[in-house]
C-alpha cells in the first residue's frame, strides 16, 4: 500500500484548500461519460452536448480529456497542489500549466498512456506550446461549464470543510478523514493510507498536507510538487434537492413540513445556519426557527466550532430522512 508519512510539523501545518483546476478536471471527466450522480444531473444535462461539440472541434482537447478520463496516472502538470488555500484562483493555477515545457508535457502524457486501461496514442499531440493549449482548454471548461454551477458547488465544498474542521478541532485528523473516500484512512500515528496498490511511501514536507474537496464524484487523486508538497483531492458528497423526489421524501414533507424536510435532507452534510440560509435563499430567522424545531425533536444537533455552530443530523434524523446513514458516529 502507498502511505503518506507526516512528521509532527507536517501534521500541524496540514489544512484544507480549494482548487478550481481540480474542479474543472473532474468536471471534464464527468461530461465525457454517462452521469451517475443525481446531484449533477441538471448541470450535466445543460452542458454535456456543448462540451462534446467543443471536443469534436479540437483533436488536442479531445485526446487530452479522453486520456485523463481513462488512466490511473493523472498528468502531473495539471495536478499540482493549490497554493492559495481556500481562495485559490484558477488563473494562478494555470500559470504553472502554461509554463510547462513541451518535453515535460509529453513525458507526463506518455506515463498516463502507459497506465491507461484503454488503448491510446498521442497522434493528437501536434504543434508546440502544449502547456498553453492545455491551460486554454481548462480556462474554457471552467468559464463555460463550471462557473455557472460554481456558487452551488462552492457552498457544498465549504460545508464539507466546515464539517471536517469541526471534527479536526474536536477529535484530531483521524476523525476528520473519516468517509473522505473509500481507500484513504489513518494508519498508526503518522501516516495516511492513500492507495491499496503496492508502492513506496511518500514523505510529506514540513508545509503539511492539503485536503482538497471537489463537487464531482469522479474519483480521488494525489497532487504532488517537489519538495514534499502533496494534496489529496476527494469528492465532497452532499445532498441537493432533485426533481422527481421519491415517495418517502414527499411523506416526510407532509409529516414535518416542506421547509424542515428540506433542511433535514440538506444536513446529510453538516452546515451552519448561515450556509443553509444561503443555500435555500431564506432568512436566518426562518432557518433558525426550523432548526430549533428539529433540534427539539432530536433530529439535529449543533456543535460549536469557534464562533460558529455546525448542525448535523442525529441518528434519529438519519432514519427519518431515509438515508440509512453515512453519519459520523458519536465520540
Amino acid at each position: 500500500m502507498v502511505l503518506l508519512r507526516l512528521s509532527s510539523m507536517a501534521l500541524s501545518q496540514s489544512r484544507f484548500a480549494l482548487s478550481p483546476i481540480a474542479e474543472t478536471l473532474g468536471s471534464m471527466s464527468v461530461l465525457t461519460k454517462p452521469c451517475s450522480d443525481p446531484w449533477l444531473d441538471p448541470w450535466y444535462a445543460r452542458h454535456h452536448a456543448a462540451f462534446g461539440a467543443a471536443l469534436d472541434a479540437d483533436p488536442f482537447a479531445r485526446g487530452l480529456v479522453e486520456l485523463i478520463g481513462s488512466t490511473k496516472y493523472l498528468p502531473g502538470f495539471v495536478t499540482r497542489p493549490p497554493a492559495g488555500g481556500m481562495r485559490t484562483a484558477l488563473a494562478e493555477e494555470l500559470e504553472a500549466v502554461t509554463a510547462t515545457r513541451d518535453e515535460d508535457v509529453r513525458a507526463d502524457l506518455e506515463a498516463a498512456v502507459a497506465r491507461s486501461w484503454k488503448r491510446h496514442d498521442l497522434n493528437w499531440l501536434t504543434g508546440r506550446g502544449w502547456g498553453a493549449r492545455t491551460a486554454d482548454l481548462f480556462r474554457y471548461a471552467w468559464t463555460t461549464h463550471v462557473v455557472p454551477d460554481w456558487p452551488r458547488r462552492r457552498a457544498l465544498l465549504e460545508r464539507d470543510v466546515t464539517h471536517r474542521a469541526g471534527l479536526l478541532a474536536a477529535y484530531g485528523w483521524p476523525r476528520a478523514l473519516q468517509h473522505m473516500n473509500r481507500r484513504s484512512a489513518w494508519v498508526g500515528t503518522d501516516a495516511i493510507r492513500f492507495s491499496d496498490q503496492p508502492g513506496p511511501d511518500e514523505i510529506v514536507g514540513d508545509e503539511g498536507m492539503l485536503f482538497v474537496p471537489v463537487g464531482v464524484t469522479s474519483g480521488t487523486w494525489l497532487c504532488e510538487a517537489p519538495p514534499g508538497r502533496y494534496a489529496l483531492v476527494y469528492p465532497a458528497r452532499g445532498s441537493a434537492a432533485t426533481d422527481g423526489r421519491p415517495a418517502p421524501a414527499r411523506a416526510l414533507e407532509r409529516l414535518i413540513g416542506t421547509g424542515r424536510a428540506a433542511l433535514l435532507h440538506a444536513l446529510e452534510r453538516p452546515a451552519t445556519s448561515s450556509e443553509l440560509a444561503a443555500q435555500f435563499g431564506q432568512s436566518l430567522g426562518t432557518v433558525g426557527g426550523h432548526l430549533a424545531v428539529l433540534r427539539d425533536a432530536d433530529l439535529v444537533t449543533g456543535t460549536r466550532v469557534g464562533r460558529r455552530v455546525v448542525y448535523r443530523r442525529t441518528g434519529t434524523g438519519d432514519l427519518l430522512a431515509g438515508t440509512g446513514g453515512e453519519a459520523v458516529p458519536e465520540a
